[in-house]
């Protein structure tokens, strides 16, 4: 099957957590305007729950992905208060 490029720099959670080179997991992508799992590879496992950014579809109904924070919802730590009053 061809790969799926409207999935490719989608973000998803985890539904099953990913073995890195020893095997997929799971993760439910918002894509085209509703939810759909893949197979989700990853270098270095991840856990149940992460957060992660597709990276490339490798065809059916898998994905590569990798960690991801949304910079908007998750500030970086550190104390900038820039702005705050």
């Amino acid at each position: 099957m061809a790969p799926d490029e409207a999935v490719v720099g989608c973000t998803g959670r985890l539904t099953l957590a990913t073995r890195g080179t020893e095997g997929p997991g799971e993760v439910l992508v918002r894509v085209r305007g509703g939810t759909e799992t893949f197979f989700a590879y990853s270098d270095e496992p991840l856990e149940r729950g992460t957060t992660v950014l597709v990276i490339e579809s490798l065809g059916h109904r898998e994905v590569s992905v990798i960690v991801w924070s949304d910079p908007l919802l998750d500030p970086p730590s550190g104390g900038d208060t820039r702005g705050a009053r």
